[in-house]
C-alpha cells in the first residue's frame, strides 16, 4: 500500500468491521427506545398520513393477537435506523477511511453529513408521493372491494418504500466519493447507462413490494438520480483537475 495509507491486516479489518457494526447496532437500539415508547404517535404520522388522499379511505386492522406488539417493534426499529443514520454513515465511512490517502480522508466528515441529509431527503420525498400512490392503489377496485389494510403488512410496505428511497438517494454521494477516489468518471457512467437501466429496474423490483406501481414509483427517481450522479461526478472530476493544476502551478 502507499506510504500515506495505514497498513492493516485482514484480521484487523475484520475486527474494525465488527466494532463498527456493534457501534451502529447500539446507536439503533438507543434511538429505537423512544420510538418504541411513543409508537402510537409515530403510528399516526407514519401510517395514517399517507392515506390522507385515499377515497375510500382504507381501514387499518390487525388479525392476530400479537400483531399490534410486532407492529410497535417494527415502528421502533425503523425509527431507530432513521434517527441513527448519521452515526451509521459515520461508522461506515470511518471503516473505509484507513484505506484512503490523507488528502482523501478530509472528505469523510462532509460525506457523512451529505449522506445523512440525502437519506433523509429520500425519506421526505417518498412521503410527498406516497399519498398519491396509495390513493391510486386504494381506489383501483373502488365500488367492487372495500379496502381493509392489515396494519402489519401495511407497515412493512411503508418501511420498504421509505428505506428504499432513502438508500437510492445515496447514489449521487456514492458517485462523488468514487470519483474522488479515481474509481469512477462521468464517461463511464454514461457509457454503462443501458446496463445500469436494467439493474435499476431489478433494484426497484427487489426493494419495493411486488406490484408494478411501486416499482415504477421507485424506478423513475432512480433514473433521475443516475443522471444527477453523472453531473456530480463531472463536477467532482473537474474540481479535482483544477486542484491538480493549481498545485502544479504552485510547485513550478
Amino acid at each position: 500500500m502507499a506510504e500515506e495509507q495505514s497498513e492493516m491486516s485482514f484480521w484487523d479489518h475484520l475486527e474494525e468491521l465488527r466494532w463498527r457494526l456493534i457501534k451502529s447496532i447500539i446507536a439503533v437500539v438507543v434511538c429505537a427506545i423512544p420510538c418504541g415508547i411513543f409508537w402510537r404517535r409515530i403510528f399516526d404520522i407514519v401510517m395514517v398520513y399517507p392515506l390522507s388522499l385515499s377515497d375510500p379511505r382504507p381501514k387499518l386492522i390487525f388479525t392476530a393477537p400479537a400483531e399490534a406488539i410486532i407492529l410497535s417493534l417494527k415502528i421502533a426499529v425503523a425509527g431507530g435506523i432513521i434517527i441513527a443514520c448519521p452515526i451509521i454513515f459515520y461508522q461506515l465511512w470511518k471503516f473505509i477511511a484507513p484505506g484512503l490517502y490523507k488528502s482523501e480522508k478530509v472528505v469523510v466528515l462532509p460525506t457523512v453529513i451529505v449522506s445523512s441529509l440525502s437519506f433523509l431527503l429520500g425519506i421526505g420525498f417518498s412521503y410527498l408521493v406516497l399519498p398519491y400512490v396509495l390513493k391510486f392503489l386504494a381506489g383501483y377496485a373502488s365500488g367492487s372491494l372495500e379496502p381493509f389494510f392489515k396494519a402489519n403488512e401495511y407497515m412493512g410496505f411503508i418501511i420498504k418504500i421509505v428505506l428504499a428511497f432513502g438508500s437510492v438517494f445515496e447514489l449521487p454521494v456514492i458517485s462523488f466519493a468514487l470519483t474522488k477516489l479515481g474509481v469512477l468518471t462521468p464517461k463511464i457512467l454514461l457509457s454503462k447507462f443501458k446496463y445500469a437501466l436494467v439493474i435499476m429496474f431489478i433494484m426497484a423490483a427487489l426493494l419495493t413490494p411486488p406490484d408494478i406501481i411501486s416499482q415504477l414509483f421507485l424506478a423513475g427517481p432512480l433514473i433521475t438520480l443516475y443522471f444527477i450522479s453523472v453531473l456530480v461526478s463531472w463536477i467532482a472530476l473537474n474540481k479535482q483537475k483544477n486542484e491538480s493544476a493549481s498545485l502544479k502551478k504552485a510547485s513550478a
